[in-house]
């Protein structure tokens, strides 16, 4: 492991290139089909979004009278779309190590289209609530595996700042839902006048990204790792040899590739050692999901990715990205308009605090951005409850306190949004060998989403019972975060993610160990001497490599 985007595998150099914005605008290609798939991201954001501006909507209270009256029939319907992610997260796992990363990112998005044009036609609460969950259903299936295919199309240098760019693509979404929201408003007026095309128009308006995303399908290429697991060698190193724009003859790319082959045949064998007589594809499946909670290093990585879910989501953002408009209003700042504006810069502000953690993330490392993040939500928080502790019955009075909770709200967003809000993408993503990456993620995703299904459904009533409690209670979380990333949380900058068991203790039994051994012995991936420090006795290890490097066409 190196910092500052250099990679070396074996005591061999194979970076290509710097660290963070400098890296990506060397990467233009990558970058392209990183902001392509991150349309994925926006559809999350959207949806996610677009129903905190509807619900307030005058025609959309006199469309469904018993859901707006209803907290508890609010919650359920923010929440009825969290848990069609759960289970779609959970689901495509399988589906995306059969189907393909790509092709997963296809059937996502049919799902989603039904979903939305049954929520923009929605007639009774049946109906939207039918569209939601169906929609859910896609969302979760886009949000495990984006940044899933971004880890493996990624080289590791830049690795955090591309799938960063699903975190960009939902404050995207975010953001245009919200002033979508606040522009058709007022199509027909914002009274008894108003027209139903004022909430349908932004709920149909997701089915275009959705569009062009699924058609973009077609053009996106493989990821090379899925290639290779399915044995489809020569079409991973041509599609490496794309996405690095090397030839492949690059010393770089021979390596990579040797390693990426070492990973699989590493999963394959120990397949086969640990289940042998296994031929049936569900039951090795349900042994590897079982292996993910018995074996200690994949149990430990399972535990840091589904507590980055589970306590990004306890932080507070999505009760305030659902509830923003109520919260403003609780707060001293009543009519639609005033109420969606102040939602309205939650969106911008989140989409621009996301932009440094992709120039930089790489640079900076996982770790200190989570730090840095949790103490920043948390002292938003806790000035935040405050406010509401002591003005809560004379807000009126108090209108600068009003507007004040409000700027911390979006202090505590813009943390976020750089920190944990782009970092639970990343690492899930990036921690688990090949065999068990997809499952891992799905898993991983899932508890994100059903605890994202927790909070929606608790939040209307700890707002109005709890009131200013409910922002000390995702206080306590910020403060887990920063305790538990100090002391548990290992460093994955510039980590190749075939490296990644020497952070988390992978291969560590004596059969394990044996068998990587032999398999990069008989890959011709030998680790230098340790006095191998000159240029030249590097030099003469490169050759090495360039004497093997086509050894995969012979077998």
């Amino acid at each position: 492991m190196a910092g500052g985007g250099a990679t070396v595998t074996g005591g061999l150099d194979i970076a290509y290139g710097p660290a963070g914005y400098k890296g990506l605008v060397r990467e233009p290609y990558i970058f392209f089909l990183a902001c392509f798939a991150s349309i994925g991201g926006l559809l999350f954001g959207y949806d996610q979004g677009v129903i905190s501006g509807v619900m307030v909507m005058n025609n959309f209270a006199k469309q469904f009278p018993d859901l707006v009256s209803n907290p508890d029939l609010q919650g359920w319907m923010v929440s009825v779309l969290t848990l069609g992610a759960m289970f779609g997260a959970l689901a495509n796992g399988p589906i995306a190590d059969r189907l393909s990363r790509r092709w997963s990112l296809l059937l996502a998005n049919i799902v989603f289209l039904i979903g939305s044009i049954i929520q923009a036609a929605a007639i009774n609460v049946v109906m939207m609530f039918v569209g939601r969950f169906v929609a859910g259903l896609s969302i979760g299936m886009l949000s495990m595996v984006v940044p899933l295919y971004l880890s493996e199309l990624a080289p590791p240098n830049i690795r955090g700042s591309l799938i960063a760019l699903q975190q960009l693509g939902i404050t995207v979404g975010i953001m245009i839902a919200f002033w979508l929201d606040y522009g058709t408003q007022h199509i027909g007026g914002t009274g008894d006048t108003q027209s139903p095309i004022a909430w349908r128009l932004p709920l149909a308006l997701q089915c275009v990204p959705s569009a062009i995303l699924a058609a973009g399908t077609f053009f996106l290429p493989y990821s090379p790792r899925w290639l290779m697991n399915k044995g489809r060698e020569v079409e991973a190193l041509s599609t490496l040899c794309r996405l690095r724009r090397v030839p492949a003859t690059d010393d770089r790319v021979k390596l990579e590739l040797l390693e990426i082959k070492a990973a699989a045949i590493f999963d394959q064998e120990t397949d086969i050692a640990r289940f042998p007589g296994t031929q049936s594809g569900f039951m090795r499946a349900l042994g590897q999901y079982q292996e993910l909670f018995t074996v200690r290093h994949l149990n430990r990585r399972l535990l840091i990715a589904c507590m980055l879910q589970i306590i990004q989501q306890f932080t507070g953002i999505n009760a305030i990205i659902y509830y923003a408009p109520q919260i403003f209003r609780s707060i001293g700042l009543s009519g639609n308009s005033t109420d969606l504006l102040a939602t309205g810069v939650v969106g911008v502000i989140n989409f621009f605090s996301t932009i440094p953690a992709i120039m930089f993330l790489d640079r900076w490392g996982r770790r200190k951005v989570l730090m840095i993040g949790a103490v920043g939500m948390g002292v938003s928080q806790l000035i935040v409850g405050t406010l509401l502790a002591v003005y809560r019955n004379s807000w009126a009075e108090h209108r600068d306190a009003g507007w004040a909770a409000a700027v911390f709200i979006w202090i505590y967003i813009s943390n976020f949004a750089f920190s944990i809000g782009c970092v639970n993408w990343i690492m899930p993503s990036e921690m688990f060998p090949p065999g068990v990456r997809a499952k891992a993620v799905g898993l991983a995703i899932g508890s994100n989403w059903l605890t994202n299904f927790i909070v929606a459904l608790i939040t209307p009533r700890m707002l109005r019972s709890i009131s200013f409690g409910t922002f000390y209670f995702f206080l306590a979380f910020c403060v887990l975060l920063l305790v538990w990333v100090y002391f548990g949380v290992p460093e994955t900058k510039g980590v190749r993610i075939e490296e990644m068991d020497k952070l988390f203790g992978g291969n560590q039994g004596e059969a394990d160990m044996r068998r990587i051994a032999d398999i990069r012995e008989r890959l011709g991936i030998v680790p230098p001497a340790p006095d191998m420090v000159s240029s030249e006795k590097t030099r003469r290890a490169n050759s090495k490599v360039n004497a093997v490097h086509y050894e995969y066409r012979e077998e």
